[in-house]
């Protein structure tokens, strides 16, 4: 977990042996009490209130002292692995509606262009030939707005 800054409460795993310093804090499982996976979800869905426990002046720290402090819920062992389970699954779904939605995007970016050339170019619906042209309109438009008196705005009284 790290402690200052920007990503201060931001939780990881690292898959390789590391190093910390005075801003990270490592938090090792005992696995015969906590599945692995439970603690870092649990550390990650209360990232907001770990940022809250932060200190300090310009730029707040999260000490670890207040991170031993912190408080997980503990079900039981299988319990946890169902909850990981779960929330891996619904991460897989999200993960899928997001590729969905970006595909949707990049489909309707593509189209709208050719959308918007054929509803100019009036192809969009079947033409009846009995209907007047669009010149034909806009001309009668033109004069039917230059015979109409135009109106003066009217003063409000003070």
């Amino acid at each position: 977990m790290y402690g200052e800054g920007k990503t201060r409460g931001q939780v990881t795993e690292l898959g390789i042996p590391a190093a910390i310093n005075q801003a990270c804090a490592a938090v090792v499982v005992d696995e015969t009490k906590m599945v692995r996976s439970f603690v870092k979800l649990a550390l990650q869905a209360n990232y907001l209130e770990m940022r809250v426990l932060a200190e300090g002046g310009n730029q707040p720290n999260l000490n670890l002292a207040k991170v031993k402090g912190f408080s997980l819920p503990m079900p039981p062992l299988d319990e946890q692995t169902e909850i990981v389970r779960r929330v891996d699954l619904l991460f897989a779904f999200a993960d899928r509606l997001e590729a969905r939605l970006q595909a949707a995007q990049a489909a309707a970016s593509r189209h709208t262009p050719a959308l918007l050339a054929k509803a100019f170019r009036g192809e969009l619906v079947p033409q009846d030939p009995n209907d007047e042209p669009a010149s034909e309109l806009l001309r009668r438009l033109t004069q039917a707005k230059s015979a109409t008196p135009t109106k003066g705005r009217k003063r409000q009284a003070a």
